[in-house]
């Protein structure tokens, strides 16, 4: 009998259960209990799902102690952790830039082709990225140091104003790897927060008559204008910004992969089957450096409150711009698509569509406001790699 017992007591001493009521193992208990928060913020209250999820799984599985997932390799023992191997995709931008392929083929850019001054909006609602930017650089003397950021790290909360899972990814990825969870998963929330976070904000900045206001309908764009766009922002953007190769290049191949008419499975396959392939490793990646030592800090914090203001201030600049449209058009620009000029396609041209037909039941903003938000996708990619040239040494 005291045979099993001491083989029972030997068996829990080296568990995971003996680990977590020793030292520092509460801090792996928060982070379980925090992906299990994050699993039912995804499966119950559907934020953002399909990323939400294996995010989630990713962080309970990094969490668990002794497993040994995040290991790096080890030529004499020929080992080497499950996550780690899963992490290179994130760490070498392959996931987030096979993403941004299938987000190109899934998208329309004739609302943009047919409304040019949709750039501007675009432009406009990248405000929080430099804002939020400059923010963190000065949390620092303000906290006294004791929440403090570089100016890489900076760039990379920045980013998350954009409102681009991907793209807020790939440049802390490049920038800021240790606090590359923190800032996936405020992005990914405040995605999943549009509908909560921008009608107040609308509701606002604008005027019951502003956002009554029927927007005349797009022109048609011409085939070979959907062509000849990829080809020519892919060559002057990359050219302009080297470091944007990455997103633009794979965002513009998928658009053209859906326009040019002889790709159609290519296209078919980018939006759903590779895309689908790509976002569980993607997940999982993410998921997995949220560990307790990287995660449980004063800068999370931080980052989670910066994110917020950066979103905000990128939906506000969208907005003032759509302000000023509105008045130099003569009441022809309905205000509401500036706040589509965030990079979350297409839920923040559907928050448009929704807030202005509240107002006016007959009012079809939707495509209208596509064209800010593609625009704001291109924008975010440009002000990721602005960041990554300069920060990225």
């Amino acid at each position: 009998m005291s045979f099993f017992v001491e083989v029972l007591s030997e068996i829990f001493g080296s568990s995971g259960f003996a680990y977590l009521f020793s030292g520092d193992g509460w801090k792996n208990a928060v982070m379980l209990f925090i992906a299990c928060v994050l699993l039912y913020m995804g499966i119950v209250k559907k934020f953002e799902p399909l990323l939400l999820v294996p995010i989630a799984f990713g962080m309970l599985l990094a969490n668990f102690p002794l497993t040994g997932m995040l290991n790096e390799p080890n030529a004499a023992a020929h080992t080497v952790g499950f996550m780690w191997v899963l992490y290179q995709g994130v760490q070498y931008a392959i996931y987030p830039s096979i993403i941004f392929m299938g987000i190109g083929a899934m998208t329309d850019f004739g609302p943009l082709l047919a409304n040019p001054i949709s750039l501007m909006l675009g432009a406009a609602a990248q405000l929080g990225i430099f804002t939020a930017f400059l923010m963190a650089l000065v949390l620092g003397p303000l906290t006294g140091g004791a929440i403090s950021f570089t100016p890489a790290e900076a760039g990379a909360i920045g980013v998350i104003g954009g409102a681009d899972g991907p793209t807020a990814i790939l440049t802390a990825s490049k920038l800021a790897p240790n606090i590359l969870p923190a800032i996936a998963i405020a992005a990914y929330s405040y995605m999943a927060l549009i509908p909560m976070i921008q009608p107040p904000l609308m509701k606002a900045m604008t005027t019951k008559k502003m956002r009554k206001v029927k927007m005349t309908q797009l022109r048609t764009v011409s085939k070979a204008e959907r062509i000849i766009f990829p080809v020519a922002v892919t060559i002057f953007v990359v050219l302009l910004i080297p470091d944007t190769a990455p997103l633009i290049g794979m965002l513009m191949l998928g658009n053209l992969f859906r326009e040019c008419g002889v790709t159609e499975r290519l296209s078919d396959t980018a939006q759903n089957g590779l895309m689908n392939i790509v976002t569980i490793p993607l997940g999982l990646s993410v998921g997995c450096k949220a560990t307790a030592d990287t995660f449980l800090t004063g800068q999370t914090l931080g980052i989670i409150v910066l994110g917020l203001i950066a979103f905000m201030l990128s939906t506000t600049g969208g907005l003032l711009l759509g302000d000023l449209l509105y008045v130099v058009t003569g009441g022809k620009i309905n205000p509401l698509i500036g706040s589509a000029g965030v990079s979350a396609v297409p839920m923040a041209a559907r928050v448009s569509q929704t807030v202005g037909q509240k107002e006016n039941p007959s009012n079809f903003l939707l495509m209208h406001a596509m064209g800010p938000n593609v625009a704001g996708v291109i924008g975010s990619a440009v002000a990721a790699g602005f960041m990554i040239k300069v920060f990225g040494g």
